[in-house]
């Protein structure tokens, strides 16, 4: 495991420790949850913009009657 270094206030730090102990882990573990999250967050994203990439070929037409949302 890689360690790292961030620069942050004081008061923000052991406000965010507190918050970590309160739920019975540690800032770092904290920390690594976040990242993971904000990791898999950001593909989601990626793989987002490529499904609209090949969804291109679809047409929106609309609005929509209430007849037309009704029909099945």
């Amino acid at each position: 495991m890689k360690s790292i270094t961030f620069r942050a206030n004081k008061h923000l730090i052991e406000q965010a420790r507190l918050t970590a102990l309160s739920q019975g882990k540690t800032l770092n573990t904290v920390f690594r949850e976040w990242l993971d999250q904000f990791v898999n967050r950001t593909g989601n994203v990626q793989e987002f913009d490529s499904l609209v990439e090949r969804l291109e070929y679809v047409e929106v037409r609309g609005p929509f009657s209430r007849d037309e949302m009704n029909d099945r």
